[in-house]
């Protein structure tokens, strides 16, 4: 056999085989290559650990495994607005398959910089007065996702505080006075103490050194609690305002969370690691083929009552029955 073994021939052939295989590609009996899909998650400020665990964990019971089948691309813009704009704008480039926002400031930049990329939306108060959908029901654009902070859930809030502090008669808001959207929702906690026979006294601040001279001016009006109307700018200085609170004897009801961490009274609102989620069925459904237009916005499901007992011992305040039976969490 010209001077070549019977298992040099078949060595031989099972080479050129290989060889002719590999040249055709894939095999008929072979699974296509799974598509690794490219999310950019981008918010205003660091998110709480909570949030992102919510939203990994909602990915891995769509089946998509960080890592594995998915690449998420995290930016934070540490409360810069130029910045987020910049990041958003890396972030198209980097031609991701969808958007997950976070708050009104990065919707807001996602919505002025694509028309065509997919935005999940989370945590945002009302996306139809920020004007980010035509409606709930019909979206109308590329973004779709949740409406979160919605603005009755502030004369809820009132009413927790009014249970809980059975004699306030005056209550002082606080809000981010350069926020366009805060004295809609001002007037629906006015609504709310007038049904309550509780009197208000607004605090707008627009600049963190004002914080002071606005508890100042509570307390000199006489108020006997605090509600306050969240935002990024509320949000970043939550640790001041939970010490002026306390250090004027200021009950108060907040809508995140993390002011009770920072040792606030207590906070009623949507369940935000429910919603962070519950954003990854919109992000597996736009990924499968569905387009934002046709996915309507949804509104919170789930919410919490958080209450710090150690706080309302510090105010010497006795918590009654009807408010502790309602309370999802207490920290002690």
């Amino acid at each position: 056999m010209s001077g070549l073994s019977r298992r040099q021939l078949v060595q031989g052939a099972g080479v050129l085989g290989a060889g002719l295989l590999a040249g055709c590609g894939r095999l008929p009996w072979q699974s296509p290559p799974r598509k690794v899909y490219r999310i950019g998650y981008v918010r205003a400020e660091t998110p709480p650990p909570a949030d992102l665990e919510g939203f990994r964990h909602g990915l891995r019971e769509h089946g998509y495994v960080e890592g594995e089948n998915i690449v998420i691309e995290y930016r934070w813009a540490d409360g810069d607005a130029e910045r987020l704009r910049s990041l958003v704008a890396e972030l198209i480039r980097l031609e991701v398959d969808l958007l997950v926002t976070s708050a009104p400031e990065a919707t807001r930049a996602a919505k002025e910089a694509t028309t065509t990329i997919p935005v999940v939306m989370v945590l945002v108060a009302d996306p139809v007065a920020f004007g980010f959908v035509a409606s709930l029901a019909r979206p109308g654009g590329n973004v779709t996702g949740f409406a979160y902070q919605l603005p009755e859930l502030s004369g809820k809030r009132l009413e927790l505080l009014k249970q809980a502090v059975p004699a306030l008669a005056w209550v002082a808001v606080l809000w981010n006075a350069a926020n366009p959207y805060r004295p809609s929702e001002v007037t629906i906690v006015q609504a709310a103490a007038d049904a309550l026979a509780v009197d208000v006294h607004p605090l707008p601040v627009d600049e963190p050194n004002r914080f002071e001279e606005a508890f100042n001016a509570a307390i000199r009006s006489g108020a006997g609690g605090l509600i306050t109307l969240e935002d990024p700018f509320t949000i970043a200085h939550r640790t001041r305002i939970v010490e002026l609170a306390l250090r004027h004897r200021l009950p108060a009801v907040h809508a995140v969370r993390p002011f009770v961490e920072a040792g606030g009274l207590m906070s009623y609102g949507p369940d935000r690691v429910d919603q962070n989620r519950r954003a990854a069925t919109f992000v597996a459904k736009l990924l499968n083929g569905a387009k934002p237009v046709d996915l309507p916005v949804e509104r919170p499901m789930n919410f919490d009552l958080i209450l710090n007992l150690r706080t309302a011992r510090a105010l010497g305040l006795t918590i009654p029955e009807r408010v502790l039976l309602q309370t999802t969490e207490v920290i002690e």
